[in-house]
């Protein structure tokens, strides 16, 4: 199962990480974050999301009869739940990247002033 919380704490530090002093630059901070790269992430955040609300959907279902259930089924089940979560987040009908594409650049403005 995925960990929320544990991918939040994830995007903050590549966050943080992108932000902080780099060594071949002299010790300057780079520049804010390439919009890029903030869809990337927003993206990403979609995806983990409409995964676990996928995964939690998905955990009632019984996989019994002659062409389901097994332990093959039981391995790649999480691996299918984090591609629907892609595949839903590429199609952009959730408009969870949205909102958070608006606070990571808000995030930015801040850290910028």
């Amino acid at each position: 199962m995925l960990d929320s919380s544990a991918f939040v704490d994830q995007v903050q530090q590549s966050y943080q990480a992108n932000r902080a002093p780099n060594i071949s630059t002299g010790g300057k901070k780079p520049g804010p974050m390439s919009d890029a790269k903030i869809d990337a992430v927003a993206q990403d955040f979609e995806a983990f999301f409409v995964s676990m609300m996928t995964e939690t959907m998905m955990s009632g279902i019984k996989t019994d009869g002659p062409f389901g259930g097994g332990q093959g089924e039981k391995v790649f089940r999480s691996v299918l739940v984090q591609e629907y979560g892609k595949e839903a987040a590429s199609q952009g009908n959730f408009g969870i990247a949205d909102a958070v594409r608006q606070q990571l650049l808000k995030m930015q403005e801040m850290q910028e002033k």
